[in-house]
This record gives C-alpha cells, sequence and structure tokens, in this order.
C-alpha cells in the first residue's frame, strides 16, 4: 500500500473532498494540518511550488490537488497508485 501524504486546512473543502475520496477506498494517510503546524506551510510550498491546499502525495509521487485526484480516479489510474 502506498504511503499518501494530505497538506490540508480545516475550513477547506477541497481538503474535505480529497480525504472522503482516500476514505472511501480505504485509503490511510498523513494528514498534516498546516493551522495545527504552520512551520510546514513552508516546507509544503517548496516541495509541492504551490501554496493552495490540498496539496497531496502518493509515495514520491506529486499529485496535486483535490481535482488532479479525481481526475485520477476518473480516468481508472488512482487505485493502480494506491497499490
Amino acid at each position: 500500500m502506498a504511503e499518501i501524504t494530505l497538506y490540508t486546512k480545516s475550513w477547506c473543502p477541497y481538503c474535505q473532498r480529497a480525504k472522503a475520496l482516500l476514505d472511501t477506498k480505504g485509503q490511510p494517510y498523513e494528514e498534516i494540518d498546516l493551522e495545527a503546524q504552520p512551520e510546514r506551510e513552508r516546507e509544503m510550498r517548496e516541495r509541492a511550488g504551490a501554496t493552495s491546499v490540498p496539496q497531496i502525495w502518493i509515495g514520491e509521487r506529486h499529485i496535486g490537488g483535490c481535482d488532479d485526484l479525481h481526475e485520477l480516479d476518473a480516468r481508472g489510474e488512482l487505485d493502480g497508485l494506491l497499490t
């Protein structure tokens, strides 16, 4: 099973959608809440080259945000990345 990391903020509806998709697939993930750990926002920006949340990694692969995750699922590619 691939390691999944999400950088999130509690008020973000896209973060909630991304987590819900992973939950429906029974996938555990590490959630880094940037409100609880604001010092990690710089880390996220450097890793992703982006400032928006969520930012999602499956293993070492940067997926991007919620729409990118859902697009992978719609194309039938997400399940293969999760195994």
